[in-house]
């Protein structure tokens, strides 16, 4: 019976990691599906990493990620 108190918080923890990792997946796959339709997602996310998009670069962003084919 002492194993309980090793075998549960271990079992625990991955069935925890597991789900944390799909739902982190599907959010991120959400995100890159929204910013396809919004420009102004985009140009945020350029900003943050620290890129400057003019017009021509936004639409060629804009033009790659359409045609990226998210896997569900």
């Amino acid at each position: 019976m002492e194993w309980y108190n090793y075998v549960i918080p271990i079992v625990t923890l991955l069935i925890g990691a597991v789900v944390g990792f799909l739902v982190g997946v599907y959010y991120l796959r959400k995100q890159l599906e929204n910013m396809q339709n919004n420009p102004e997602m985009l140009q945020k996310m350029a900003k943050q990493m620290g890129y400057n998009l003019n017009n021509k670069q936004m639409q060629k962003a804009q033009h790659m990620m359409k045609n990226q084919k998210f896997p569900r």
